[in-house]
């Protein structure tokens, strides 16, 4: 049996993001409609403070495949040039089991977070929106401006980061890399206060952007606050938002910003209106008119790991190109 084996750099290069926001796309209509199994994500806390392993199985039934993400979670990292998340996709066909591929899973998670991002701005921001908030500089930030641009026409970025230095430095590699104006901005107020799009993708244990900051008619992508302990928006942004997420079950295990506001008794799990692909099938509304605002609440659910992995395998099994070029290996068990 042949595996198909990718490292960080050939899934870079195969999965460029239009094309990951189709697959996402998919896993998400899939898991709207009852076609995916995905049991609560586990962890391993590891003696250092916000380190961790995390593991997350699952399965689909179109194309039928199962697999696991087993990935760590190293904060630290950014500090000193390393990815954040770092680890594997296995990837198993559904008639024998056999496993079929093996995925860097920092990088398949770098993509298709974005690009689940990108779906939900395309469904439920508005179409002229052309002003992004970044608010972070790691990573997902690098991804998510790259992501909201396939989605919508952007052509001015503003970034907030807790150091005025790497903010300013990621500034200049996105404007020479995208060939658009960005520019740093004092404050989480100031760089939301004319936004289009915000996206948070800090790791941040407290709120940095209220909801009384928010303009009319914006869109938010929360994605940096994936455990119950991390909170990026308040409980008044969660209040005043038109509320969807990736899958309702991990928001209601996993989504610190969405508890808060629950525990406070703010809002009652009605507030949530649905997931993206619920909204992608017509099963539940989207954006009702251009003042109100809309937030997508991003946890990560291993559909979209698979929908991507299953699209790198099938890229990689029928791109001769991809093999002379070097960025795919097999091995034979």
């Amino acid at each position: 049996m042949s595996i198909v084996v990718l490292d960080r750099h050939a899934v870079e290069t195969l999965l460029p993001m239009a094309e990951c926001i189709e697959a996402v796309a998919h896993g998400m209509a899939r898991t709207a409609r009852g076609g995916t199994r995905q049991p609560p994500r586990s962890r391993l806390d590891l003696p250092v403070p916000g380190n961790l392993l995390s593991m997350m199985p699952g399965w689909i039934d179109e194309p039928e495949a199962f697999g696991i993400k087993v990935v760590s979670v190293f904060p630290g990292n950014f500090d000193v040039g390393l990815p954040s998340h770092r680890g594997l996709v296995l990837l198993f066909e559904a008639v024998h089991g056999a496993l079929v591929g093996i995925f860097d899973g920092g990088a398949i998670t770098a993509i298709r977070t974005a690009a689940a991002s990108a779906l939900a701005t395309r469904l439920l921001s508005r179409p002229e929106s052309s002003r992004l908030a970044v608010l972070g500089y790691g990573e997902q930030a690098e991804q998510h401006v790259a992501a909201m641009r396939v989605v919508r026409p952007v052509t001015h970025v503003t970034v907030w980061g807790r150091s005025t230095e790497k903010a300013a430095a990621f500034c200049r590699r996105m404007s020479e890399k995208h060939g658009i104006t960005v520019e740093p901005a004092g404050s989480v107020q100031d760089a939301v206060a004319n936004a289009d799009i915000v996206c948070t993708t800090t790791a941040s244990r407290e709120p940095i952007l209220r909801g009384a900051w928010l303009p009319a008619g914006c869109h938010l992508n929360v994605v940096g606050s994936s455990f119950p302990q991390n909170r990026e928006i308040d409980a008044d942004a969660v209040v005043r938002s038109r509320f969807y997420v990736d899958y309702k079950p991990s928001t209601l295990a996993l989504a610190g910003d969405y508890q808060d506001a629950l525990a406070q008794g703010l809002i009652d799990e009605s507030h949530i209106i649905g997931g993206t692909g619920d909204v992608l099938e017509r099963l539940a509304p989207g954006r009702t008119s251009p003042e109100e605002i809309t937030l997508y609440k991003s946890v990560g659910i291993v559909a979209q790991d698979l929908v991507a992995a299953q699209h790198l395998l099938n890229k990689a099994r029928n791109d001769p190109a991809g093999r002379e070029n070097g960025p795919v290996q097999s091995i034979t068990l």
